[in-house]
């Protein structure tokens, strides 16, 4: 009866079936194989903690986790060091090589993507009004992304060829380059809460010519003044006053949040600041919409790469989500 158990049992160890393929999670998460690279090279999870920047005992715990995953030791551990096991150090050799070709590949990518800068060129107003404010927004979420933004008034300039992109004002149409159009320009009277306060003649349209007008002088012709905003909304400007004038319209907007006076508000470059309550419309629903625009140019030769592609998007975006005046 003995004999027949021994054989019986031996029976079911010959038929049970063979041990399955691995069918699991093969590789370990990356982090472990980093911790235990550190480790291995140092000699030590107090110095891996100091090359990783994280605390010793997550090194520690890492590499248990490691061990864990293969079910072999792969330290000996000492007071205050740790040497490799015959296992540990055969791991190291390919840890070792395949985690250096991953960061020669990573800086390569690196170097490769930092290295196309987007170079986009505007009107100070733009740049500074309409752009600068949507900029931060933009790096927290493309922070491999370099812009570098050219500001001018000068059309020659913001056209160079060394530009990816360029935003400036006109009819939309620039021989040579493909035009969308950002936003269109109406232009409206705007000026600082406590200026209204101290002037409240400022609601009245017909007042307005009587009161302290901030100008513009500009180089560009068809820039619109007080002069051609009055006459739009059919204004005497015979009793025109002028506070101050200054050659760049940001200056100008600066001029009006400081309470110096009344300034000419465009649609969409001050929207920031009547948002956020540095600037007002006195008058709410008087305003002079033109047949221009501002305009996102990009020439049909221009080498496409994925960074500049992102950043036209962007600008698109900014302008699907805009606040539509009539």
């Amino acid at each position: 009866m003995f004999l027949i158990a021994i054989i019986f049992r031996l029976g079911n160890r010959l038929q049970m079936p063979k041990k399955a393929p691995l069918t699991g999670k093969v590789l370990p998460p990356l982090d472990y194989l980093l911790a235990f690279e550190a480790a291995a090279k140092a000699q030590s999870f107090a110095q891996a903690s100091k090359v990783l920047n994280i605390s010793e005992t997550a090194i520690s715990r890492k590499v248990r986790l490691l061990e864990q995953h293969y079910d072999v030791p792969l330290f000996v551990r000492g007071h205050r060091s740790v040497s490799l096991t015959q296992q540990g150090a055969i791991l190291l050799a390919t840890v070792e090589k395949s985690l250096d070709l991953m960061r020669d590949v990573s800086r390569d990518m690196l170097a490769k993507h930092q290295a196309n800068t987007v170079s986009i060129s505007a009107t100070n107003s733009v740049a500074s009004l309409w752009l600068m404010p949507q900029l931060r927004k933009f790096n927290k979420s493309n922070d491999r992304i370099r812009i570098s933004l050219v500001s001018s008034d000068s059309d020659a300039e913001c056209l160079s060829d060394s530009m990816d992109l360029t935003i400036l004002r006109g009819d939309g149409e620039w021989p040579g380059y493909h035009a969308q159009l950002l936003f269109g320009e109406t232009v409206f009277p705007v000026c600082s809460p406590e200026y209204l306060n101290s002037n409240p003649t400022v609601t009245d349209l017909t007042a307005l010519p009587e009161l302290d007008l901030i100008e513009v002088t500009s180089s560009h012709a068809e820039w619109m003044t007080w002069h051609t905003w009055f006459n739009g909304n059919d204004i005497s400007t015979s009793l025109m006053e002028r506070a101050v004038a200054f050659n760049t319209y940001p200056l100008s907007i600066q001029a009006a949040v400081d309470g110096l006076g009344v300034a000419l508000g465009w649609a969409h470059l001050v929207d920031p600041l009547l948002e956020s309550g540095a600037l007002v419309r006195p008058i709410q629903d008087v305003s002079v919409r033109t047949q221009s625009g501002y305009y996102l140019l990009k020439s049909p030769t221009q080498k496409a790469f994925p960074e500049l592609r992102i950043v036209e998007d962007w600008l698109l975006g900014l302008s699907a989500v805009r606040k539509r005046y009539a």
